[in-house]
């Protein structure tokens, strides 16, 4: 009780050195802490989140960061993991819980890589088990077919797919799990930055398709968990 009550004594906000205002309390009402987007921060900007967070935090997540940055807060001293293919960088504290459940991520091409990793490591970061297949795109079908069993298995999947961006579909027909369809920048000139796959599965004929924003792996693998996680701990909050 006391702990409980030191803890709410606190704002619900704190801000760090005039740029950011960090959401204190976003780990005791949804199950994580806030998460660093580093796109369009300056490394001092970084620098100065990442020490506010870590002080807090038992975890850090950071996506879309800059080899350049990770260099930079390994030369200050803060530690943590940098996945340089997605960007991702990640600093623990406290152990990693058990993972729970299972979730899938489905990744059409190696080009599509990057996007796919994002949304695993945040999965995998937030608590969720995951299984990644890698290179299933539909025009070899029969190796999407070969994981069909994991793919039954799985409370959550993530489909990461470019060009036509065919695959969600595909894989929704198979599945009675939610399907989360992440359209990639990955594609010839038709394909206009990623437009064309969001247009494919934003229209797909199977029904249990959602679908995030372009390349946007993190909130793909985010709802993933969240879904995982009710299902795998009985519809409990995560």
């Amino acid at each position: 009780m006391q702990t409980a009550t030191e803890r709410l004594r606190h704002l619900p906000f704190e801000p760090v050195e005039g740029f950011a205002t960090l959401d204190t309390h976003r780990h005791l009402r949804t199950g994580f802490p806030e998460v660093i987007f580093c796109a369009g921060k300056t490394d001092e900007q970084v620098l100065g989140i990442v020490r506010a967070l870590t002080a807090r935090e038992g975890c850090v997540l950071a996506t879309r960061m800059r080899p350049e940055t990770a260099a930079m807060l390994a030369r200050e001293g803060c530690g943590g993991d940098y996945h340089a293919a997605s960007r991702v960088w990640l600093w623990r504290h406290a152990p990693a819980h058990e993972p729970v459940g299972l979730v899938a991520v489905c990744c059409a091409g190696t080009s599509d890589l990057p996007v796919a990793d994002e949304a695993a490591l945040t999965a995998e970061t937030m608590g969720s088990r995951v299984v990644r297949m890698t290179d299933v795109g539909v025009a070899g079908i029969h190796r999407l077919l070969a994981h069909a069993e994991t793919l039954r298995q799985a409370n959550a999947i993530v489909v990461v797919a470019g060009m036509e961006g065919a695959l969600a579909s595909v894989v929704g027909g198979l599945v009675a799990a939610p399907v989360v369809a992440v359209p990639t920048s990955v594609g010839y000139g038709a394909h206009f930055g990623g437009l064309a796959p969001l247009l494919t599965m934003l229209n797909s004929c199977a029904s249990g398709v959602s679908v995030v924003n372009i390349d946007n792996g993190f909130g793909a693998g985010y709802s993933a968990h969240l879904i995982n996680a009710r299902v795998a701990q009985g519809g409990n909050q995560p």
